[in-house]
């Protein structure tokens, strides 16, 4: 086991159980969740609790997360990494459309750099390829505000393997976003070549969208009584032991839930374990 840091693009240090701004949002990522006060207050703890790797998207809200992390953490400390995507417009709860041509890409990104009051994001992600505008043109825009210092290192979300190895003929990727957890490991191929390619990947539903915590498995279970620990602890700590690429960013929009997330770092799970929790999925 490392020391869950994890190096992005290889010269961007984060600690690889971060935090996920989505939580803060409405259902359906849309209007505010709760109090304005509330949703500060949790991004002062995960910080506080060492986090040093905040998610979030430009259509949180939308528009809204950004602007609640530059609020509560502007002036950013030094090892704090903002990444955050663009290239889907979100024009009500659930309801979005991709938008991927590289004058989108660009004012989405420029407009993302005012909200979170940055010179450069350190990891803006292509929220989704768009099926419309060949792939090369999308990486070239974002390839191009990197060049520019705008975007320090960029990444995908939502990629099959074959899409992540054409996109590292384009440019350089420095992270995937795709949904894997202890129950749904559909993505195994991509993060084997990220794996082998030393690119991080932020899982997103680490917790299955919480039907690990409702309803856990037998194995799930067992191996919770024995650490006196939560379902949702363990399927995370099982995300950081599975390959030393995987940084998770569980959301949530509770205190208590947050130190529960973040407490998952602190579980050593045994071979047996991991044998026993592999038979979940």
């Amino acid at each position: 086991m490392d020391t869950f840091t994890f190096h992005l693009g290889g010269d961007l240090p984060v600690r690889r159980l971060g935090f996920g701004t989505g939580g803060l949002v409405g259902p359906g990522y849309w209007g505010p969740r709760g109090e304005t006060a509330d949703a500060r207050a949790l991004l002062h703890a995960a910080v506080d609790r060492g986090v040093t790797l905040i998610d979030t998207a430009d259509n949180y809200g939308p528009e809204l997360a950004e602007t609640l992390i530059a609020e509560a953490l502007h002036p950013y400390r030094e090892d704090l990494v903002v990444a955050t995507k663009g290239g889907v417009v979100r024009t009500g709860p659930d309801q979005w459309h991709v938008a991927g041509r590289p004058e989108d890409l660009r004012a989405m990104c420029e407009a993302s750099l005012r909200r979170l009051r940055l010179d450069t994001i350190g990891l803006y992600q292509l929220h989704r390829l768009d099926p419309e505008v060949p792939m090369a043109e999308q990486l070239g825009a974002l390839d191009e505000l990197r060049r520019e210092g705008k975007i320090r290192h960029i990444g995908l979300d939502t990629v099959t393997r074959e899409q992540l190895a054409e996109a590292l003929t384009v440019t350089p990727i420095a992270a995937v976003q795709n949904p894997y957890n202890l129950m749904d490991r559909s993505s195994e191929p991509v993060l084997e070549l990220c794996a082998s390619a030393g690119i991080a990947f932020l899982p997103y539903y680490p917790l299955g969208s919480g039907g690990l915590t409702r309803t856990p498995a037998a194995a799930l279970a067992t191996v919770s009584a024995e650490h006196g620990a939560g379902p949702g602890q363990i399927a995370l700590a099982w995300l950081l032991h599975r390959s030393p690429v995987l940084c998770p960013t569980p959301g949530t929009g509770s205190l208590d839930h947050l130190d529960e997330n973040l407490d998952a770092a602190t579980i050593r799970l045994s071979p047996r374990e991991l044998e026993l929790l592999d038979v979940v999925a």
